[in-house]
Parts: C-alpha cells; sequence; structure tokens
C-alpha cells in the first residue's frame, strides 16, 4: 500500500469514531428539543431519541462542524475506490456486490436493530413503556425509523446510478480521469468548481424545503436539501478515486497535503461564517431574516466542501504510516456503523436519572459505544473468516472497493 493509501485507511478510521462520538453527544446538546409524544410529528425522537436534563453548549459546535462536512466527506470518500471496482468487476458483478455490501446490511439494519436501538426514545415518551404498546405504536408510524441508516440506502442507491452510468457508456471512467488530472495541477479551480456546483446542488432545494426538513417513505428517509450534494460529493470523489491513489491531489506530496494550513483556516473560517450567519436564523427558520437565511443558505456549501478538504490535507500530509489501532478501527469501521447506535441509546438511556455533568455523561456513553461496537464488528469478520473475505484478504463489512 502507498502512503496515500495509509492515510486515507486511517481517514477512515477516525471518521468512524467521530460518528460514535457524534451519537454519544448528541442527547446532551443545548439545543436539543424538548420530547414531545412518540405518535406526534414532528418525531424529532428520530434524531434525539434520549434527551437528557444535562446540556452543554460545547457539544452543539462540535456537533454543527461535523454536520456541516462529516457526511458530504463520506460520501466522497466512499466514491473513490468505485472506479477501479467498475473496471475490474463490470457493472452486473459491481451492482451484485453492492446489493449484498450495502443492500442487505441495511435492510437488516432497519428491520432489527432500529427498533432495538429506539426502544427507550419510546420509553422516555410514554407513561406505558410496554414492549406490547411499543409494537403497536411503531407500526402506527407513518414511516418506519432506519436511525444512521439512511446514509446506507443514499449510498446504494448512488452506487446504482454509478453502475448504470458505467454499463451505459463504458469509457465514462476516461473523463472522471481527464478531470482529476486537471484538479491535481489547478487545486484553486477545482475548489472553486466544488463549491459552485455544490451551490447548484444545495441552494435551491434549501430555499424552498430550509435547510432542517425531512421526509421520508418507509425506512428511505432524506434531508430535503441534501441529497443532490451528496451525489455530487460522490462523483467527485469518484473522478479523484478514477486516477489512482497517491497521485494529484491525493498524492502526500500534493497541492492538499502541502498547503494543509490554508485548507485548516479555509474551513474554520467558512465555518464561523456559516455559523454566525445560521445563528441569527434560530430559533425559527420561517420567520428569519430573509437575508439571514439566504447568507446561510449561501455559506453552508463552502464551508461544506472546506471542511472536507481540510480533513482530506491534513491526513494526507500527518498520518501516512501505518498503526494496528487505526488499521483495525478502518477494517471494521462499517460494523461499527451499523451496530453503534443501539449502545448509544440505551447507554445514555441507563445515565438519564444520573446527575453527572453531560460532559462526563458523554464520556461514560462514548467509553462504551466504542469497544462494544469494535468488539462486535470484529468478531463478525473473524466469524465469518473462511468466506470470501478471506480470498479477497479484506474484511466482510466493507463499503468500499
Amino acid at each position: 500500500m502507498s502512503h496515500s493509501s495509509f492515510a486515507l485507511s486511517n481517514l477512515r478510521a477516525a471518521v468512524i469514531v467521530i460518528v460514535l462520538f457524534f451519537h454519544s453527544c448528541v442527547a446532551y446538546l443545548a439545543s436539543a428539543p424538548q420530547p414531545i409524544p412518540f405518535n406526534q410529528p414532528p418525531f424529532a425522537w428520530q434524531a434525539f431519541p434520549i434527551v437528557d436534563a444535562h446540556r452543554w453548549l460545547g457539544f452543539d459546535v462540535f456537533c454543527a462542524t461535523q454536520d456541516v462536512n462529516l457526511m458530504a466527506l463520506m460520501f466522497f470518500l466512499s466514491g473513490l475506490f468505485v472506479a477501479p471496482s467498475l473496471a475490474r468487476k463490470g457493472a452486473w458483478t459491481y451492482f451484485y456486490d453492492r446489493v449484498r455490501r450495502i443492500g442487505v446490511p441495511f435492510l437488516l439494519a432497519v428491520a432489527f436493530l432500529s427498533p432495538l436501538a429506539l426502544y427507550p426514545a419510546y420509553s422516555t415518551r410514554t407513561l406505558d413503556p410496554s414492549l406490547a404498546d411499543f409494537w403497536k405504536q411503531w407500526m402506527s408510524l407513518p414511516f418506519w425509523p432506519s436511525g444512521p441508516e439512511w446514509f446506507l440506502w443514499q449510498l446504494m442507491v448512488i452506487n446504482v446510478m454509478a453502475a448504470a452510468l458505467y454499463a451505459v457508456v463504458p469509457d465514462i471512467i476516461g473523463p472522471f480521469r481527464r478531470f482529476a488530472a486537471w484538479a491535481g495541477t489547478r487545486p484553486l479551480k477545482y475548489f472553486a468548481v466544488l463549491c459552485a456546483g455544490s451551490l447548484i446542488a444545495y441552494a435551491p432545494l434549501a430555499f424552498v424545503y430550509s435547510p432542517w426538513s425531512w421526509t421520508g417513505f418507509g425506512p428511505l428517509v432524506f434531508q430535503y436539501c441534501r441529497p443532490l450534494i451528496y451525489i455530487l460529493m460522490f462523483f467527485f470523489g469518484f473522478a479523484i478515486g478514477s486516477e489512482g491513489l497517491g497521485r494529484g491531489l491525493l498524492a502526500c506530496d500534493g497541492p492538499l497535503a502541502r498547503h494543509w494550513a490554508w485548507w485548516t483556516a479555509a474551513a474554520a473560517g467558512s465555518f464561523c461564517v456559516w455559523a454566525g450567519i445560521t445563528a441569527l436564523t434560530m430559533p425559527d427558520w420561517a420567520t428569519a431574516n430573509l437575508a439571514a437565511r439566504i447568507g446561510a443558505i449561501l455559506s453552508y456549501p463552502i464551508a461544506c466542501v472546506a471542511g472536507g478538504l481540510f480533513m482530506l490535507s491534513v491526513f494526507l500530509r500527518f498520518s501516512r504510516r501505518r498503526s494496528w489501532v487505526l488499521d483495525s478501527l478502518s477494517a471494521n469501521a462499517y460494523g461499527m456503523y451499523l451496530v453503534h447506535y443501539v449502545f448509544a441509546v440505551w447507554l445514555q438511556y441507563a445515565l438519564m436519572s444520573s446527575d453527572l455533568h453531560a460532559t462526563v455523561k458523554t464520556m461514560i456513553v462514548f467509553a462504551g459505544v466504542l469497544p462494544l461496537s469494535w468488539a462486535i464488528s470484529a468478531g463478525f469478520n473473524r466469524l465469518l473468516a473462511g468466506s470470501s473475505a478471506v480470498a479477497t484478504k479484506r474484511p466482510i463489512w466493507t463499503v468500499s472497493r
């Protein structure tokens, strides 16, 4: 593996740790809404299953930084290995592989893990927290809550789009590769193109639906304003990955790694602008000043892009050596993503009656979520060690490649 491969693997490990910490502290946000009955709109318990009486504003700042760039970065990273995989496997084999690795785990997770994870959300919002009544209320909902697994069905759809595109136009990787080569020599223009594309993908939908509205059909929930920006990020990752790791923007001595300080400043500055303007739209977006809403919408894509490039630049520059801890976290990241929410919500539920500070509760939850989800993912991989994962020398629970 190249130094760039190690850097991206380490970044994958860092991303899953951030996701776990994000869900460990979300019960303690100062901005978390007060609980309302389980079966009444807007069903805010989907985002806040547990709302603890102990809050800390610092967690709001942390979660806001991750909300701006982390999910878009995950779609970008998911797209990096798609072009080589399509070229190696062909469209149909690639499609079948995605169904097996993403579609099936998504269905199993929403069918079994989502009700298990979200029972505490019901229990804290009802006077009769029986399992029978919970199931009755669950089945009467106008949707099937999926929790964090919403990411998987959207990723599955975008992968199908990539496979269909390759099936119809087998030479499509060539133009993507040429774009990646161009981006490697003109990083600021690439940044501008990515920001412009993100504005086009995000702003019209955010103007119409607001940046916070969600909808769904069964377990297929999504945020009105973000699907197009996620598709864009995936295919920008597809393009960069089509050139190969260790080249252009992904080179450890490339324009991202060399100018990591600039990308850090750009990420911090653009986030502060977005956060400052967005604060003016609180607490009610619909009645906020029009200029503030326009500023919040236009500043979000820039902060989103800058934040993702900052993460890439820092890891390409400073984290390009192997570590058995990071290797294991990276290899087990997918499995950890699938199961961690059950532990996060139940541990938050167990700590509700405690008088500990919000920061202490978060660290207790995180100290449980990380090893438990890590151990289950690693154990599952070992259990299936005799499967095709041995032949390919990589874990079963992985999305990329």
